[in-house]
């Protein structure tokens, strides 16, 4: 009689490296080496004895500048996503939520950058007292505010536009609210460049 099933040593999963291991894995620590090496520079001590702050023009200096402004983009872009995740949902979800976030995402929207700039310099050199992280903060704080009202208003704007078509095709799969999100929210409220959806 013939065996149409695999035995349990197949279906068995096996750890196997692939060549792109190989790449993918020294790259993910020197990656962390490099934002280790930008949080040391970043979190020095910071109060009346070491106010130090110039810069160098000397060119071998540029890639640890470099390095220390990818540590605050990185930072500064993973809070917008978790935020965007979580209000602009929220947002969607709930009409009760829809009344209170949209006015106070369009009023802070308004204000401009400079506007409060100063207050939260201050409260961040309050929380970080005697540490550069407290003007880290506060650099991170301003490249967030500079881009996560649009990207909460736009994801907002996508889950409200979802077609009907999609959340049956969800309904009919049976998919949880998380591979929802996953697997039909987000990739629909990422933008497509070659042409429509």
């Amino acid at each position: 009689m013939r065996v149409t099933f695999p035995d349990a040593g197949v279906l068995r999963p096996r750890f196997k490296l692939t060549p792109w291991d190989l790449v993918v894995v020294p790259l993910v620590i020197v990656a962390i080496l490099l934002l280790t090496v930008a949080f040391q520079g970043a979190s020095q001590p910071f109060d009346e004895t070491t106010p130090d702050l110039t810069v160098s023009l000397n060119p071998a200096n540029l890639p640890y500048y470099g390095l220390r402004t990818v540590f605050r983009m990185f930072l500064a872009v993973l809070l917008s996503l978790l935020f965007t995740f979580t209000v602009a949902t929220l947002a969607a979800k709930s009409r009760r939520a829809e009344i209170v976030i949209i006015p106070v995402l369009d009023f802070l929207q308004s204000l401009p950058i400079l506007g409060f700039l100063t207050v939260t310099t201050a409260i961040f050199l309050g929380m970080f007292r005697g540490s550069l992280l407290g003007l880290e903060a506060a650099s991170i704080f301003a490249i967030f505010t500079s881009q996560v009202w649009n990207m909460a208003f736009s994801f907002y704007h996508s889950l409200i536009t979802t077609p009907r078509e999609l959340q049956e095709a969800a309904a009919v799969l049976r998919l949880s609210p998380w591979k929802k999100f996953w697997k039909l929210e987000v990739p629909f409220a990422m933008p497509v460049w070659c042409g429509t959806r």
